[in-house]
């Protein structure tokens, strides 16, 4: 077990297996590092595998002060960065791990990588007249975020978790909410809306521009959280060379519905790929 102690004291677990092309996997909102368990029992004999646990979530739990936001995030992962010397890095984030990449480039540009990869996210959640490619394929509005905000957390997890896997809402409601009050015991739940109402605040389509590696967006089909016209969107704004790769038959969680696939495609992009 390893555990990262930033300059604020706080402390982040991480998990740093395999040898060589570093690729870094940052996981998502109300999750942890053990999503990309077994993608790296696929990787890490091809790659060297760091996962970590952001602020408030899994191992990190504890590291909890204050009122988190995305910059602080991108913070902690210049901070893991700068104390393992990592170079030339693929930059892996899924959902709001790639919003952290997002804040990450838009703070610290792209020196220390080698490539990003961008799984199910939009450079901006809150949809309005000029911009439907956020949350809920185009739906979720700033006047929805402020209804959604007046209902307990538990009622705003419960509609995120269905959005990011409809099928869970034939379960019955009991046997729902006992999963997801599961899945909350291991946040920190004043972590979670910090980082919540940051992610929904932000807008990151002028950081596009900033992307001076490949970039590759991974995207869930049919279920994605977003339109799938956003792969188009990227492709059309990020000038450095780009491509998509769609997950047919997923969701949002299409880490955990497709590791094998989602592994594959990150082996593609790794250097010397082809003398594997």
């Amino acid at each position: 077990m390893s555990y990262l102690t930033l300059k604020s004291g706080m402390k982040l677990y991480y998990e740093d297996v395999g040898e060589g092309a570093a690729v870094v996997m940052m996981h998502g909102w109300t999750s942890n590092r053990s999503v990309y368990d077994q993608p790296v029992e696929l990787l890490k004999s091809k790659a060297r595998c760091i996962t970590y646990d952001h602020r408030g979530h899994g191992k990190s739990r504890e590291a909890n002060s204050g009122h988190p936001d995305m910059n602080a995030l991108a913070g902690d992962l210049h901070e893991l960065i700068v104390t393992l010397s990592l170079t030339d890095i693929t930059l892996v984030g899924w959902s709001m791990g790639a919003g952290v990449a997002m804040a990450y480039i838009k703070r610290y540009g792209c020196a220390a990588l080698r490539q990003i990869v961008l799984c199910d996210m939009t450079p901006k959640q809150l949809n309005d007249e000029n911009w439907h490619l956020g949350l809920y394929k185009g739906k979720f509005t700033k006047e929805d975020m402020l209804v959604s905000d007046k209902k307990d957390f538990l009622s705003q997890y419960r509609s995120f978790a269905v959005g990011a896997k409809p099928s869970i809402e034939k379960l019955p409601a009991f046997v729902l909410n006992y999963i997801l009050k599961k899945r909350l015991m291991f946040c920190d739940e004043n972590v979670l809306k910090s980082l919540s109402l940051s992610m929904k605040s932000q807008d990151y389509r002028d950081v596009m521009k900033q992307i001076t590696v490949p970039c590759t967006y991974f995207y869930a089909v049919p279920g994605s959280l977003f339109s799938p016209e956003l792969a188009k969107w990227y492709e059309e704004h990020i000038s450095a060379p780009f491509h998509a790769v769609a997950f047919p038959d997923s969701t949002h969680l299409l880490i955990d519905e497709y590791p094998e696939k989602f592994a594959a495609e990150i082996e593609k992009l790794l250097p010397n790929h082809d003398e594997h």
